[in-house]
């Protein structure tokens, strides 16, 4: 059995966690929207079409925020073809997935269905094959109160009052070759300033994301972060990191993706602040993970030899138990970067590598990522706390050496509870002593666990006693995912 120790104050803290970090991601992709959200004649349609058993999930998912419409979607997407009555819309074809597109649900579809589902809605605009005019108007469709050519228009179309959609990516993954309009760096951080400028010229009270790097492996990673930044750092407010954590059968490799992530989003950190330096900039550029999640094959797909149709299944992954471990984890490391990461969007949201899978007609279900997701969601509020953790390492071959513990933990000064959250990466036993810095101990008072020999959802945690210290003692099972319910207790 390995050992370690952590300790924790709620005087020490990097800040509040954003409740955007428990955000998700709807693409015109696959299932997503068609047979996902979306499905007119289902028993528990709605009047607009969309599924009620499936908005009920991503209720008790605690999802917050929802970015939309892509992804590889976007770049090659006209907005327009998806306003005004549907059944004067052109049906067009998906360059990103190569499927036809009925333009059924569009802007003004997906926005009402996320404010009737409480959802902050992030809007990506095109930047692929589109640019700075187009995405102006769609702002000014969307948020403006009427008055101008795209509000009136919006108005005409049935929705008299603005959706004031607060947050605008500017395109997706520039940096891929796989993306309809890739470009270069300058390119793009040229393209993404001007773009961003107008957008703000309509509504000064938005707020933009900068395409940052793909995944951290891509060739021109940090190079591509630093020349945009040089472009566009001025009317940025966030750049964004995509990370997907692959099981290639290095069963360590994969536990220790946490660790992965960690550095991640260090390394970007980093970037932003040494442009913000170099620009003699006192505005600190957050960062928005607005693709994450994990999966179980490689998602490379030849789309070439796709059937041309609408909603054709697409890497609609089958989760398990170690997925819902690592999954765990990986929030874990967006709760310890808390003061920097400030937008998270597990992708996606229904079907395709998602939380949520359902059957055309049929039931909508859970797979293992939705637990702890749902956990955190829920148990993580206030400010993100600074834990010291000590313990051994696992050596592994995709990230070199990753403790074999992690913990994050956050504290709510209104309730005053504490939730912790702790990952054995080891396929060992761990036993684990919690302690609180200063006068007072910890009690747990509810607890959950997740292990990759288990049966995918979540058991009650008993395995904890205290020592005469008064100090936590936390007895994990090997390869694990653990969420408590704490609180402060004064020293007796």
């Amino acid at each position: 059995m390995l050992t370690a120790g952590v300790t924790l104050s709620t005087q020490f803290h990097r800040g509040p966690v954003d409740r955007r970090l428990f955000g998700s991601f709807v693409e015109h992709m696959g299932r997503c929207v068609y047979t996902g959200i979306y499905e007119p004649g289902h028993p528990s349609a709605d009047p607009q079409g969309f599924r009620a058993d499936v908005a009920d999930l991503v209720r008790e998912l605690g999802t917050t925020l929802v970015r939309y419409p892509g992804g590889n979607f976007v770049s090659g997407y006209r907005w327009e073809d998806g306003v005004g009555p549907v059944a004067g819309r052109p049906r067009t074809i998906d360059l990103a997935w190569r499927g036809i597109e009925p333009n059924e649900v569009g802007t003004d579809e997906f926005l009402g269905w996320a404010r009737r589902g409480g959802l902050i809605p992030m809007m990506a605009v095109n930047l692929g094959t589109r640019g700075v005019q187009d995405a102006a108007n769609l702002v000014e469709y969307c948020n403006v109160e009427g008055g101008t050519r795209w509000s009136d228009l919006r108005r005409s179309y049935g929705t008299p009052e603005p959706h004031r959609v607060p947050l605008w990516c500017l395109g997706n993954e520039m940096d891929g070759p796989w993306q309809t309009g890739h470009t270069s760096a300058t390119e793009y951080g040229r393209l993404a300033r001007e773009a961003g400028k107008a957008m703000k010229m309509i509504d000064p009270e938005i707020e933009v994301v900068v395409c940052g790097s793909s995944h951290r492996h891509m060739p021109t990673f940090g190079y591509w972060e630093a020349d945009v930044l040089e472009q566009a750092y001025d009317v940025a407010d966030y750049v964004s990191l995509h990370a997907y954590y692959l099981n290639d059968g290095e069963r360590a490799g994969y536990l220790g993706s946490g660790a992965a992530l960690d550095g991640f989003i260090q390394d970007v950190v980093a970037t932003a602040d040494a442009v913000g330096a170099r620009l003699g900039r006192h505005k600190k550029i957050n960062l928005s993970c607005d693709e994450w999640n994990v999966w179980t094959r490689d998602p490379v797909v030849d789309i070439s030899a796709r059937e041309l149709d609408v909603a054709v299944p697409i890497t609609e992954h089958v989760y398990t138990p170690l997925d819902a471990v690592v999954v765990g984890d990986l929030l874990v490391a967006l709760l310890n970067n808390a003061d920097r990461v400030k937008i998270g969007c597990l992708s996606l949201l229904v079907n395709v590598s998602a939380p949520i899978l359902t059957e055309a007609g049929g039931a909508a279900r859970r797979q293992t990522i939705f637990y702890p997701t749902a956990l955190a969601a829920r148990l993580a509020h206030g400010l993100s706390l600074r834990t010291v953790v000590s313990c051994p390492e696992v050596a592994t071959v995709r990230h070199g050496d990753v403790p074999a513990v992690a913990v994050a933990a956050t504290y709510d000064e209104e309730t005053e509870e504490l939730a912790v959250f702790v990952t054995n990466r080891s396929d060992e036993p761990a036993e684990v002593r919690l302690s609180q810095a200063g006068p007072g101990r910890l009690a747990v008072l509810d607890g959950w666990t997740l292990t990759a020999a288990g049966p995918g959802e979540p058991g009650a945690f008993t395995a904890h006693a205290a020592d005469d210290a008064g100090a936590t003692i936390l007895r994990l099972a090997p390869e694990s995912w653990t969420a408590l319910r704490m609180e402060r207790k004064d020293t007796v």
